[in-house]
């Protein structure tokens, strides 16, 4: 991922020289396993964790002539240590090592990734409360439809980032797995107590059953979680950038001193931290399609995952934490224009108080049907002519020997749209 959008805890997971760091580590593990099982001296296996060492440049070279990045790490690695370099990689395939490290650094990334949704989840409970009764109109289609609060939109998004974590918790544990089981998977040159020593030192799961390596569908899960909650950025961001357009502008980013919104047209105020958080979402999208082709292999493997993985999974990880971390200051930086939001709702003449006065007039008796085929008309007359709702409902006979003056004005308080907040709060978690 290219530095733009890379956060540098995240991105030092995913160096070339941490990968190397967390192959050595499981290297070492495997033989302290062997070791417990008395087939290497102990004495030996100090001398591994004390004398091991590689040069990212040294492997890089060795590689040029191997084509194959393992035996070269294993060969570099060797150099270090004296006759009990005999020991490194015994009884293991490159996957072993590559899965099991991998594991490792996902556990890594998770850890942040964990963090950053907690954090936003945070942030947006905080919002919701604090525009918890915050009128605005509600829009349907894009269009006006009855009053709500900016409160209830953020609860909304904060019932959905419960669901992202309720998902990323069983999707990240699911994929910070390790395995030790040999060429094909069956245990016939590694013993599965060493798989189980290995796994437990890292707080890696045991895969149940593997093949060479460890099932894709693992894999494809998570980084379909990881896009699923992507997405949900989004759909928050979208929000944003729609009601940030200049005929609705009812938020708006944050703008600094200093920040220059166009290079033409200076009083341009864009939402470019939304749109960004937009584009990279289909980017992350995108890698969903990739992890599910990496999904069938041939056989107990092959080798065609493993140049998607090198990838897709520092690049979703990375542009997932970036993702997240930019739309928590988005949203903690917001600016909500309360005002504005009130003067919205009265643009359509009180016509978003329609179903309102609907159900009022069918309460009085009348049938639905006509009810609504007496209050369309005056709607229509009201958007085409631009004038009060209310003064064509107090001004026809029909209503008003249906209707007292105090049942039309409460058809029109806003207030009776918002008495199950507290209710919807509370069913939410926000109290």
């Amino acid at each position: 991922m290219i530095d733009r959008y890379t956060r540098p805890e995240m991105g030092a997971i995913w160096t070339l020289h941490h990968q190397y760091q967390t192959w050595l580590m499981v290297e070492i593990a495997v033989d302290e396993g062997w070791a417990k099982l008395g087939k290497i001296p102990k004495s030996d296996v100090e001398k591994i964790k004390k004398n091991a060492s590689f040069t990212d440049e040294e492997i890089a070279k060795i590689e040029a002539v191997t084509h194959h990045d393992m035996v070269a790490f294993t060969r570099d690695v060797s150099k270090s240590l004296g006759p009990e370099r005999k020991w490194i990689h015994y009884g293991v395939t490159s996957t072993d090592i590559e899965d099991t490290a991998y594991g490792i650094r996902y556990k890594e990334a998770n850890k942040i990734l964990m963090k950053d949704l907690l954090t936003l989840k945070h942030t947006i409970a905080e919002k919701a409360l604090k525009y918890k009764n915050t009128v605005m109109i509600g829009r349907t289609h894009g269009v006006h439809a009855e009053p709500i609060t900016f409160g209830l939109k953020l609860a909304r998004w904060y019932s959905m980032m419960k669901r992202n974590l309720k998902r990323f918790k069983f999707a990240s544990k699911e994929v910070e797995a390790g395995e030790v089981s040999g060429a094909v998977g069956t245990f016939a040159n590694v013993p599965p107590q060493v798989e189980a020593y290995v796994c437990h030192k890292f707080g890696l799961r045991a895969q149940e059953i593997t093949s060479q390596i460890l099932p894709r569908d693992l894999h494809a899960d998570y980084i379909s979680t990881l896009g699923l909650i992507a997405t949900t950025l989004e759909d928050f961001a979208t929000e944003i950038r729609s009601l940030q357009r200049t005929e609705i502008h009812e938020v708006e980013e944050h703008f600094a001193p200093g920040q220059k919104g166009s290079s033409a047209m200076p009083h341009k105020r864009n939402p470019v931290a939304d749109e960004n958080i937009c584009g990279l979402a289909r980017v992350v999208r995108g890698h969903i399609i990739s992890a599910y082709e990496d999904v069938p292999l041939w056989h107990e493997r092959d080798i065609s995952h493993s140049s998607v993985e090198r990838i897709i999974m520092p690049d979703t990880t990375i542009l997932l934490d970036f993702m997240l971390h930019r739309f928590n200051h988005i949203l903690s930086n917001l600016t909500v224009f309360s005002k504005r939001m009130k003067q919205n709702m009265n643009i359509t003449h009180g016509l978003i108080y329609s179903q309102r006065f609907l159900l009022k007039l069918i309460n009085t008796g009348m049938t639905r049907e006509q009810a609504y085929d007496l209050v369309q008309p005056l709607t229509a007359k009201s958007w085409t002519k631009g004038i009060s709702f209310k003064k064509l409902v107090e001004n026809n006979p029909v209503i008003r020997k249906r209707l007292s003056q105090a049942d039309i004005d409460d058809a029109f308080d806003y207030h009776y749209h918002l008495r199950y907040v507290n209710y919807i709060f509370h069913r939410v978690g926000l109290d």
